[in-house]
Formats: structure tokens, C-alpha cells, sequence
């Protein structure tokens, strides 16, 4: 699963009276309250469709600004993943079968929205044989059929490895093939823990020697080193990733994984310096960001990108 977590309304609100005690995260972590008619409207529209976001089920803290701007991460396949990442607030448990009917109501909901550029993640489906895949490639061909002149990205979970079930997702032609690493090798088992970090390096590289324009993303904050950070940059670099995302953990709820330590902005800053000297194609590197922040903006690079792939 994507590294979106904490709710909104657990983090300091701009424009809010001060809190009586110490504000526990740092200045640089802040988000805007929601107030925009759009971000009502997207909320009706989700509700109205019955469909679930990873911006509400992994409690984003972008919530309010992505909504604002009709920018949403729609989550397929249920809302109970059946695995427990350590950081991440989307239930576990034993979903429910597939709906048939999910693939059009997400087609018919981005079409409405009318956006340049759209990411689409999913919870992991370990109980079916097939991971998922086929409802993947389903939703898939109806967004583009509905959405045509909008560019898709999909952040999945690892399909257990299986480059079968990776080759059906492929097949039905997302623009960008997504799948975040989430942490350094040396912390990969506490914080994800029925994956594998060779098996998500695996899955990164095999979508890249299909030709897919590929992304991941790191938490920071969990224990690591800025030195293990920057060995994950060089290796994704060296596969070939074009697109990378640098945010800062926030642990949802005492349950979680705890915050090691609070990045500051300015190592964000040389973080996504050292990736302009690796030259990734694109880093969003920053505190709030998440997997698919400022996503919605990047329709011109990943035709960019196709175009220098071609």
C-alpha cells in the first residue's frame, strides 16, 4: 500500500486557535482546513458513487488540498487489505469479493472530475488467485475508454511476485506502473511485513523491462539513514525509475510503527538535489508529500517521458 497515512484532523490546522498544549508535530507540519465547494462536491461524488479512497482510508493528511483541486487517489478492490503494514492506517482483515461493478463507477467518477492526470491504487488481495490483476486491467480499459485523453497512473502492491499477474496489469496500457519500496532494505521487514524488499526491487524491474514508465516512493522518519536513503536512490536510478517520492512518516495511530525522527525541509531539499544529479525525470521531495501528491499536475511529464522512452 501507498505511505498516505494520518487523518486531516489530527494534524495542526492553519488558520485554527492554538492548541492549550505543545503542538506535537514540528511548523513544517501543517495542512490548510478544508473549505472549498470543490472538495464537498468530490466528497458527494465519491459518496454518491460508493467508492473508496486511499485520501480517506489511509487518513492523507493532503485531503483537503488534493480535494480542493477535484484531485483524488481512487482505492480499488475493497477497502480491507489483507495485509498489516506497520504504517499503514487501511484495515486488515478478509475483504469482501471483488465488485463487478467497481471498474465503471470509477470510470463514470473520473470522468466527471475531467483531469489531465489521475492516480489509482488498490488495497492488496492476497485471497485471490489472482492478486487482483484481472479487476485491475478491467478498471484499467474502462477509465481509458471513458477518459481519454487522461493519463493513468496505478500504484499497486507486489501480486506476490508473480510477473503473470504484473503482465496483465501491464497489458491493458497504464500511462505510469507504480509500486513504492516504502523504506530502506534494513527496515523493509518491520515496516512492510508480508513483503519483501527484493521482491518490490523485482516488480520495479520487470515493469521497466516491459517499457512502462516507472515510479516508487520512500517514508522517511522510520530509522533510517540518510546514507540508505541515498543507496535506494542510486539502485531505483540505476533500473531505470523515472519518478520518485521523498515524504515524511507520520505514525496514525499509537497502534503504528512510531516516528523516528521529523525530517526538516532543508534535507528534503538536498534529497531532491542528489536526485537532480541522478537525473530522475521527476522527485517530489517534502514533508507532506505522499505517493500521489501534485500527481494531478503531471500529465506533460509523463508524455514526456513516453515520448523519450519511444
Amino acid at each position: 500500500m501507498p505511505s498516505d497515512t494520518r487523518s486531516i484532523s489530527k494534524l495542526p490546522i492553519v488558520g485554527a486557535p492554538a492548541p492549550a498544549v505543545r503542538r506535537r508535530h514540528p511548523e513544517w507540519i501543517r495542512v490548510v482546513l478544508p473549505t472549498k465547494r470543490t472538495y464537498f462536491d468530490v466528497r458527494a461524488m465519491v459518496q454518491e458513487l460508493e467508492l473508496n479512497t486511499v485520501c480517506e482510508s489511509a487518513s492523507c493528511p493532503n485531503i483537503g488540498e488534493c480535494w480542493s483541486r477535484r484531485s483524488l487517489t481512487i482505492m480499488i478492490l475493497g477497502d480491507i487489505c489483507t495485509r498489516s503494514c506497520r504504517f499503514c492506517d487501511v484495515a486488515t482483515g478478509r475483504p469482501l469479493p471483488p465488485d463487478a461493478d467497481e471498474p465503471r463507477r470509477v470510470g463514470e467518477m473520473l470522468s466527471r472530475l475531467d483531469l489531465e492526470h489521475t492516480v489509482i491504487t488498490c488495497v492488496d488481495r492476497d485471497d485471490l488467485p489472482d492478486g487482483g490483476a484481472g479487476h485491475w486491467a478491467e478498471t484499467i480499459r474502462e477509465v481509458k475508454a471513458r477518459c481519454g485523453d487522461m493519463t493513468l497512473e496505478v500504484l499497486t502492491g507486489d501480486f506476490q511476485g508473480k510477473t503473470e499477474l504484473l503482465d496483465i496489469v501491464l497489458e491493458a496500457k497504464p500511462d505510469v506502473f507504480s509500486h513504492n519500496l516504502e523504506t530502506v532494505p534494513r527496515l523493509s521487514r518491520e515496516v512492510r511485513v508480508q513483503a519483501r524488499y527484493p521482491r518490490s526491487f523485482r516488480v520495479l524491474q520487470h515493469a521497466h523491462a516491459r517499457g512502462a514508465i516507472t515510479k516508487t516512493g520512500l517514508m522517511l522518519g522510520l530509522g533510517e539513514t540518510l546514507d540508505e536513503v541515498r543507496e535506494v536512490m542510486r539502485d531505483v536510478r540505476d533500473l531505470g525509475v523515472d519518478i520518485l517520492t521523498l515524504g515524511q512518516y507520520l505514525q496514525p495511530s499509537p497502534s503504528h510503527l512510531p516516528i523516528a525522527r521529523y525530517v526538516p525541509p532543508q534535507e528534503f531539499d538536498e534529497l531532491r538535489a542528489y536526485a537532480d544529479e541522478l537525473r530522475f525525470p521527476h522527485t517530489e521531495s517534502g514533508p507532506l508529500v505522499r505517493s500521489s501528491y501534485h500527481a494531478d499536475g503531471q500529465a506533460d511529464l509523463v508524455r514526456r517521458i513516453k515520448s523519450a522512452k519511444q
